[in-house]
């Protein structure tokens, strides 16, 4: 049979940049799924498809068997049913049996639409896996399109992504057609295609909403050391600068605190502390225990690494804060266990 597919799997091959072969070898496995509704007695079957030449034959061989009893329809094929197809075959020859030509044109036709779709789709889900994995930890703009058990489905320029529940804030409250911004967090190829996972709770995101709100920090006059966050509530960001015509905490902070303003609304309202890195544990934590103004830190046990904050009276509740939310903060940011002393300034 002739069948003229050649030209559509070149331009797919070109555009997609998936290869002939692939696409051929694709066809012939779909074709062999399909002719198994025609041949119903679990025959192997045989194809033959040379698209650049238009040929394309799908059969089964049988053996010609004189007697009916114990026959296999797999494999065998009665005289009598034979002879209906060649008259002049004898038993123990080989019957090839093919498939009718207009049955063979409609199959080859499904098959290779379905083929070609699916190769299409396939393509595209890589180029969207291509384009978004080396952008992990980006910010991305997205408009909500559907609120699932899942989380909420983002539509990103034609490609959607999801911001899974537990990514996002306490008080993120989202309806359909909401705006909103988030960070690439994770970029997988699943059974599904490609796979977009965005967060609003990683450090990362608050990373990248400082260094668009920030100059000094998207031009690397200032570095930021690390973040800890409990999404929502408190952030602590350690800044560091080489240059020592900029104070760090100043350009994060802003005129009348508007940059740091900017990026707490982006978060619902999360507090921020910005605090000035130090290599000398001791003189860290004791900044990054901000807002609370602690007498002064000391090490404790450098072994176990521990610290000693020696706070007065009135910044106690200060340096502990909300369940105890400041404390623990520092002593993620800083790395070292810190704890709480009050003393008589």
């Amino acid at each position: 049979m002739k069948i003229n597919v050649w030209n559509t799997i070149l331009q797919l091959s070109k555009e997609r940049g998936v290869e002939p072969g692939i696409i051929v070898n694709a066809i012939k496995e779909s074709l062999r799924a399909a002719s198994a509704k025609c041949f119903v007695n679990n025959e192997t079957v045989e194809i033959v498809f040379h698209p650049e030449k238009g040929d394309l034959r799908v059969y089964a061989v049988k053996t010609v068997k004189e007697e009916d009893a114990d026959l296999d329809p797999a494999v065998e094929i009665s005289l009598q049913e034979a002879r209906k197809i060649d008259p002049f075959i004898k038993p123990g020859d080989a019957l090839e049996l093919d498939l009718p030509a207009d049955t063979l044109g409609r199959i080859a036709a499904q098959a290779a639409k379905q083929v070609i779709l699916q190769k299409v789709r396939d393509a595209e889900q890589e180029k969207i896996y291509e384009d978004f994995a080396p952008r992990l930890g980006e910010i991305v703009s997205g408009i909500v399109r559907r609120i699932e058990a899942a989380g909420v489905v983002l539509e990103m320029n034609q490609t959607e992504g999801l911001l899974p529940e537990r990514e996002q804030l306490p008080q993120d409250a989202f309806q359909r057609g909401d705006r909103i911004k988030a960070v690439i967090n994770h970029v997988q190829m699943g059974s599904r295609g490609a796979q977009i996972s965005l967060s609003r709770t990683s450090p990362r995101f608050l990373a990248k909403l400082l260094e668009l709100e920030i100059p000094e920090i998207a031009n690397n006059v200032i570095s930021i050391k690390n973040i800890v966050r409990q999404p929502g509530e408190r952030a602590k960001v350690a800044v560091h600068t080489e240059d020592r015509d900029v104070d760090p905490m100043g350009a994060c902070i802003g005129p009348k605190g508007s940059r740091i303003l900017a990026v707490s609304r982006e978060l619902r309202g999360e507090k921020i502390d910005i605090v000035s890195w130090s290599p000398y544990p001791a003189v860290y934590a004791k900044a990054a225990l901000s807002p609370a103004r602690p007498i002064r830190v000391v090490v404790e046990n450098e072994n176990d690494m521990t610290l000693q904050a020696l706070m007065p009276a009135d910044q106690l509740s200060l340096a502990i804060g909300k369940k105890g939310i400041n404390v623990k903060l520092a002593s993620r940011l800083v790395g070292w266990k810190i704890g709480i002393k009050e003393i008589e300034e």
